[in-house]
């Protein structure tokens, strides 16, 4: 099959789609919180705060905001463990429909906060509903394409998928309503459960189904020195993904305004869907780039290190220029969008009986992080003040990541139909 033969096939593969358009639906999601979240705090406080208090504004929506993408990258990380226990246990296909069932009505319901505690309750059940998605999507893909193409279907997944922040970013900023856009989000969800109809469950799994293996062991990655070395770098290796995310673009006023620049955007809205774009290009770019090398390993090492010295480059020559800025955030996204070969690498990793649990937590450890890049930020900066802190905490993720991507084995060429560990065995 030619290259170019591969690539069609794989853009027309319905479980390609399927896993996309879902993946899509996801992104929306996970960046319109970032998106909303002066506009949604600014509305919500107003109402509920006291009067003598409304002056500290700024600071209420700083505080609240980082609780709030806690709890939803919290209920995220709770939710890839039970979702990918599930995607091994049940199938890939229930997790789909399972998990975007639980997002989409949180969604809605998102639309329809008056106070900051259901906010936070609600951001915790939509991180808990997301966690499912791209994991089991990825896993489906994996097993149901063939080796020489399946890294290009997880490449359009990611490619296509992370166009839902770009999508995101022009619903806020055309609409202007921030319970309008959850409302959105709740719609495009309930519509892409009709597509899901027809999809069918991966060959692998349903063969592994009526074997006597144990499935969906989630304690198995912690219970062998091996495995979980193996594990915690795929984790690893996609901690720049998130600490670029997070610290660099999501908190993109406050980091800008901490580093001396007098125009910095009042938003983050601008910032996360410009960031998004170099996202999707560089995800489609770190695919082809892995296919054309034939090495997921040496596509990850490119990525990783470009991220890191675009990240130097946000630190060292921010200038009181929006547009400058704009562009050092698309070349951050467009270095740390090697979503979709990290994802084709944990997916790979593994045997049939644990590949969803992997592909489905790996990501959502990875989200999960946050809480802990934001503990130790906010101690941090006491000490040292909010810029050395990030680059304290941005140089030790690096040096993980690039550690962990020499310890995992090459998967490029890995055959996918095996089960992990004849010891699952009862």
């Amino acid at each position: 099959m030619s290259h170019k033969k591969g690539f069609y096939t794989t853009l027309l593969n319905r479980v390609v789609i399927v896993a996309a358009l879902g993946y899509f639906v996801d992104i929306y999601d996970l960046v319109l919180f970032g998106m909303e979240r002066v506009a949604s705090l600014r509305d919500i406080l107003s109402q509920t705060l006291p009067s003598s208090e409304i002056d500290k504004m700024d600071k209420y929506i700083e505080e609240v905001g980082t609780k709030l993408l806690n709890w939803q990258m919290f209920g995220m990380l709770v939710g890839g463990i039970v979702w990918g226990i599930l995607a091994d246990k049940k199938g890939r296909l229930s997790v789909l429909f399972g998990s975007i069932i639980t997002y989409s009505v949180a969604n809605v319901l998102n639309g329809m906060v008056n106070d900051t505690d259901t906010y936070a309750l609600l951001r915790f059940v939509s991180g808990f509903g997301l966690a499912g998605e791209l994991g089991a999507g990825v896993t489906l893909v994996s097993e149901t394409m063939p080796k020489e193409t399946r890294g290009m279907g997880t490449t359009m997944v990611a490619t296509i998928g992370l166009l839902g922040a770009v999508f995101a970013g022009l619903t806020t900023y055309y609409i202007n309503n921030w319970r309008m856009s959850y409302y959105i989000g709740g719609i495009l969800g309930f519509l892409l459960l009709l597509l899901r109809i027809g999809v069918f469950e991966s060959g692998m799994y349903s063969n592994l189904k009526e074997s006597k293996v144990k499935k969906g062991n989630f304690m198995y990655l912690f219970s062998h020195p091996n495995v979980l070395i193996k594990y915690l770098s795929v984790i690893i290796i996609a901690l720049p993904v998130w600490y670029v995310t997070y610290m660099l673009i999501q908190f993109a006023p406050e980091m800008t305004r901490a580093l001396g620049m007098q125009n910095y955007p009042k938003e983050a809205r601008i910032p996360i869907m410009v960031e998004y774009m170099g996202v999707s290009l560089g995800d489609l770019s770190s695919g082809l780039l892995s296919q054309k090398l034939r090495s997921r390993k040496k596509a990850l090492y490119v990525f990783i290190l470009g991220t890191m010295l675009a990240t130097a480059v946000y630190f060292m020559m921010i200038q009181d220029s929006l547009l400058w800025f704009y562009f050092i955030v698309f070349i951050l996204g467009y270095f740390a969008g090697y979503w979709a070969v990290f994802m084709a690498t944990a997916a790979e990793s593994f045997g049939t009986n644990i590949r969803g649990t992997v592909a489905t937590t790996a990501p959502n450890f990875v989200r999960g992080s946050v809480p802990l890049m934001s503990i130790s930020h906010l101690y941090l900066k006491d000490i040292v003040g909010p810029v050395n802190s990030a680059i304290i905490i941005g140089v030790i993720i690096f040096a993980l990541a690039l550690w962990s991507v020499y310890k995992l084995d090459e998967t490029f060429h890995k055959e996918l139909n095996y089960v992990e560990g004849e010891e699952l065995v009862p």
